[in-house]
């Protein structure tokens, strides 16, 4: 099967990457010929590396780039089976771009976008066979990470699902099923992740290194302030926006102040040169003096909230418990699922954690799932 690409960044590029490399003729397509040439200039370096680590033999990278293809046209999409989106997080964009693939490609083929925040029912609007569209979620980098979030729209037929689960599936990703809602799963749940970090730095509780820090300390990968300063904190608070947004201003998702104010000032993060943290060679890293009990209430009221969101997750009929789980594990590295770490620490103590927050601060973002409280009073059981 042929596959198309459409945006030719870093996503694009991964996805590409990973097509070619499991042996589909690919076609990245950019308006951008510069930008082309960087995904082509991209790729050779990323293949060149895997070959010097020997995961690639030579000949096999070879092979992966003349696998490849790079067009300015989208015609050249014409006698794809599978055409994945992957261009900027702007609706009317995807819709101009959808409506343009439909002109070219056979009434077989499947079109996929990698939004990771837009409704892909809106992102269908445009199209005459809304039914072959759904979402297709990589995680960056794209051919590392091993989830994928497929996202049926409104129109979307089953057998579309089953054909884009079973494409993953052959790429060596772990494909998980979310229902059309702003964020899916991960952006969603990881929302909690960032704005109770930030809630605690905003309150003047714990410096952003501090909560690093506790954070890595129970087993997350990296800390929340240097993953936003990986990730940009332009990107992050857009993502941020869009789920506050879409949420109909629900104040679990509001963007921070903080934040907003770093990204005004230009100190986006590492490909600024500081963000919440200085980079550079001169950079020094941050003080810490993290005290037990201020350790543990960082990691307290930020894994509450993020078991509690995934709970309400699986309420709504986002995904199912298992899927939430494999989903912030294989997209987000979370050290457990939130989920099954929610069964370990107690259902009853995650509920006394947040109405404690509740009551003391009075607001709305810190209100229990009912499914949370379902499950303390064995009402429910996840384990059937």
């Amino acid at each position: 099967m042929r596959i198309a690409v459409i945006g030719g960044g870093t996503m694009g590029s991964g996805i590409g990457q990973i097509a070619a490399t499991h042996g589909h003729q690919t076609v990245i397509v950019d308006s951008s010929k510069d930008q082309l040439k960087r995904s082509k200039a991209g790729l050779q370096k990323i293949l060149a590396r895997l070959v010097e680590k020997g995961r690639l033999t030579r000949d096999e990278s070879v092979a992966t780039l003349d696998r490849i293809s790079f067009s300015t046209d989208i015609e050249a999409t014409s006698g794809s089976g599978l055409v994945v989106e992957a261009i900027i997080e702007d609706l009317a964009a995807k819709q101009a771009v959808f409506d343009q693939i439909e002109k070219h490609v056979d009434s077989s083929a499947i079109i996929a976008t990698n939004t990771s925040s837009l409704s892909v029912t809106s992102v269908a609007g445009s199209c005459k066979e809304p039914q072959r569209v759904a979402g297709m979620h990589f995680f960056n980098p794209a051919p590392v990470m091993a989830l994928v979030e497929i996202v049926p729209g409104v129109a979307t037929d089953e057998s579309t699902i089953n054909a884009i689960m079973n494409v993953a599936r052959s790429w060596g990703k772990v494909p998980v099923v979310v229902k059309d809602t702003p964020g899916f799963i991960v952006n969603r749940v990881a929302r909690c992740f960032y704005s109770e970090s930030l809630r605690i730095v905003d309150e003047g509780l714990a410096t952003p290194a501090e909560v690093d820090e506790a954070l890595r300390s129970a087993g997350f990968r990296m800390g929340p302030f240097e993953l936003m300063d990986l990730i940009g904190n332009d990107i992050n608070l857009a993502v941020t926006r869009s789920v506050f947004a879409a949420f109909h201003f629900d104040q679990r998702y509001k963007p921070s102040f903080t934040q907003e104010r770093l990204v005004e000032a230009g100190r986006l993060g590492r490909k600024s040169g500081s963000g919440y943290f200085m980079y550079g060679d001169d950079a020094e890293k941050p003080a810490v003096d993290l005290g037990s009990s201020k350790a543990a209430m960082i990691i307290d009221r930020v894994v509450a909230m993020i078991i509690n969101d995934a709970i309400d997750t699986v309420f709504w009929g986002v995904a199912s418990p298992g899927d939430v789980d494999i989903a912030m594990t294989k997209g987000v590295n979370y050290p457990r699922g939130p989920i099954e770490w929610g069964k370990e620490i107690g259902y009853p103590v995650i509920i006394e954690r947040i109405e404690s927050l509740r009551s003391r601060y009075m607001e709305d973002r810190y209100r229990v799932s009912p499914l949370l409280r379902d499950l303390a009073s064995n009402q429910v059981d996840f384990d059937g």
